[in-house]
Formats: structure tokens, C-alpha cells, sequence
């Protein structure tokens, strides 16, 4: 009768753990192959918004802008957010509220929409020189008189940035959900382009798992649980969250995001920008969803140069209340002019 055969049970465990440890480098090359081979990363895009769409060449880069320029009046700017997927089509219903009734214009940020797209490490300073070369630009176009602009939630800080280095440039600023009044308001100024935001962008970014790992970030689902974060709601803007998903998949969709991601677009102190405006402010933003720490808004909400309102929306009310936001901000600019 054979002998019945051992096994050496230690040996099959340690078998079965390695063949489990290699289940995620499996599931990481399959991502890869299929990111390479099955994802289109050059989806048509069409101009988020009506009106002339053109790119300017500018220090900061080629920028696409947005404009209407059938009626008189004085100039609004139009900036959208900072995310893995912005672009102008952020701040459409505004633009389309003013369109026909002032000149309007809105740009894509550097690393956005229609503007250059290229490999490079972007920074608060990128952001602002865009914005003043385009302010400049419009002023051109309508005989050297002051803009008014409005920015979304982090290119708030990158405005005020600008508005600081050239006030004549602006007759009033608009700050819709801006980032910056949470603990980071009052944080120590540094250049996180040498502590860490460079180094940890080219890591992210590296060739191999660069494109995968965007894809990854940029799937319908994940950017619908973002939007949702934003709205602080399920129900969010469906033709939004569309053009989102073809922006993000273009050739260098991921270069700025991964800017962002790594912490170098994030201007440190940014309390020292909006104290230090004196031009007339106004700000408004909703009580709902993840971005809505206003903690240290008392700050300037007292200050008699700005005007702080406040809705039951999330941090794009402009999407869920354009006439609240409107109303409020024709009113700021009425007791402003009288």
C-alpha cells in the first residue's frame, strides 16, 4: 500500500499568498494595456460656450477665449474652477445670462479646454499671467477702459493675485465659492513648486502609469462622485459632467490636473491676497456639499469693500440658482455705481 502523501501546508500558503500579491499587479497591467489601446484620448471637443472662440498667443501660453461682443458696456471676464477636469463650459450659465447685454468674455486656464496643453509643471503665477494677458486684451479691444471679473472656487485666488499686482486694470471683482477661506487662509507663504509639488507631479505623471492613472481618476463614475461632492446633491448638471468627460480625454488632459493633484497650483496664505484688496469684492457661496468651509470669512465680510451672500445651494449655485446669483450680483454692482 503507497504511503499516503504529505503536504507541506506552510508551503501551500506561502504558494497561494504569492499568487494573491500578484492579483493587483495583474488587474495595474491590464488598466495599463487598456488605457493604451481601448480608451480614446483625442474625443472631439466642440466651444463650451456661444459667441467667437479664438486662442490667444500669450506669455502664459496659447489661451482659448470666449466672447460676445454685441452690446456695449463695461467688460466681464469669466474664469472657471481648478479640477482634474475644468474648463469654461464651469461658468456657462453666466455667460450665456450676460451675453447680448454686455461684453462677456470667458478663457480656458492654462492646461484646460481649448488653452495649450503641453508638459510642464503648472503654478499660481502660470494662472495669473494668463488672466492679466487676457484682461489686457479685452481692454484693448474696448479702448483701455477697467473689466469687471469673476472667478470660480480656486482661480479666485489667482484673480485677487492679479487684481493686486495691477488694480487699475479692474473696476470691480466677483468671487463665486472661493477657495482659500478654510485653514489655508491664514498658512505660511511657500513656493510649493520647490517643497515637494514639482517632485511629486513628475511622479504622478511618469510615462508608464501617467495616462492609466488619469483615465482612472477621470471615469464617468468617479467624476460624477465629484460633481455630486461639489453639488453637495445627486442632482447635478448632466450636460456639465459630458463635456467634462471629453475635455478630460484629449491629448495632455492630464498635465495641469496632475499640477493640482500634486499641490503646486495651490497659492499658500491666500488670506494675504483678499486682505489686501481694495477694490470692491463680492463673493457669494452655498452651505452645501464638501467645499464649504468658510471659517474665516468674517475676516473681509465686514471690510466696506466687500459684499459677502450667502445660498442654500453647493458650490456652483450659478448652475442651481443663476437668478439668485445674478440678482445679487446686479446689485452689488448697482450699489456700487451709485
Amino acid at each position: 500500500m503507497p504511503a499516503p502523501i504529505r503536504r507541506d501546508r506552510p508551503a501551500s500558503r506561502a504558494g497561494l499568498a504569492a499568487k494573491l500579491a500578484l492579483l493587483p499587479l495583474g488587474a495595474a497591467g491590464a488598466w495599463i494595456a487598456w488605457s493604451r489601446f481601448g480608451i480614446d484620448h483625442d474625443q472631439t471637443l466642440h466651444p463650451a460656450l456661444p459667441g467667437r472662440h479664438e486662442r490667444l498667443e500669450t506669455p502664459a501660453g496659447d489661451i482659448g477665449l470666449y466672447g460676445d461682443a454685441t452690446a456695449p458696456g463695461v467688460p466681464l471676464l469669466l474664469i472657471h474652477s481648478v479640477n482634474a477636469a475644468a474648463n469654461a463650459y464651469e461658468i456657462r450659465p453666466f455667460y450665456r445670462h450676460y451675453a447680448g447685454s454686455r461684453p462677456v468674455y470667458a478663457l480656458d486656464l492654462p492646461g484646460f479646454g481649448f488653452s495649450e496643453r503641453s508638459d510642464r509643471v503648472y503654478t499660481p503665477r502660470l494662472m495669473t499671467d494668463a488672466i492679466q494677458a487676457v484682461t489686457a486684451e479685452i481692454r484693448a479691444r474696448h479702448g483701455g477702459g477697467q473689466i469687471d471679473a469673476v472667478a470660480l472656487s480656486l482661480s479666485c485666488e489667482y484673480l485677487a493675485a492679479a487684481a493686486l499686482e495691477a488694480p487699475g486694470d479692474y473696476r470691480s471683482l466677483g468671487l463665486i465659492s472661493p477657495t482659500g477661506f478654510d485653514s489655508r487662509f491664514v498658512g505660511r507663504h511657500r513656493d510649493r513648486t520647490r517643497h515637494g509639488g514639482a517632485v511629486a507631479r513628475a511622479m504622478l505623471n511618469a510615462p508608464l502609469w501617467g495616462e492609466p492613472l488619469f483615465d482612472l481618476l477621470v471615469t464617468r463614475p468617479s467624476m460624477r462622485f465629484f460633481l455630486e461632492k461639489t453639488w453637495g446633491s445627486k442632482d447635478i448638471d448632466e450636460g456639465l459632467l459630458a463635456y467634462d468627460q471629453a475635455s478630460a480625454h484629449r491629448p495632455g488632459a492630464r498635465h495641469a490636473p496632475f499640477s493640482f493633484l500634486s499641490g503646486a497650483l495651490f497659492p499658500d496664505a491666500p488670506g494675504r491676497l483678499y486682505e489686501a484688496l481694495t477694490l470692491p469684492v463680492w463673493m457669494i457661496h452655498g452651505v452645501r456639499g464638501d467645499f464649504v468651509d468658510y471659517r474665516h470669512a468674517d475676516r473681509v465680510a465686514g471690510r466696506p469693500n466687500w459684499t459677502v451672500d450667502v445660498l442654500p445651494t453647493g458650490a456652483f449655485p450659478h448652475f442651481e440658482d443663476l437668478a439668485s446669483v445674478t440678482r445679487h450680483y446686479d446689485t452689488f454692482l448697482a450699489d456700487r455705481d451709485g
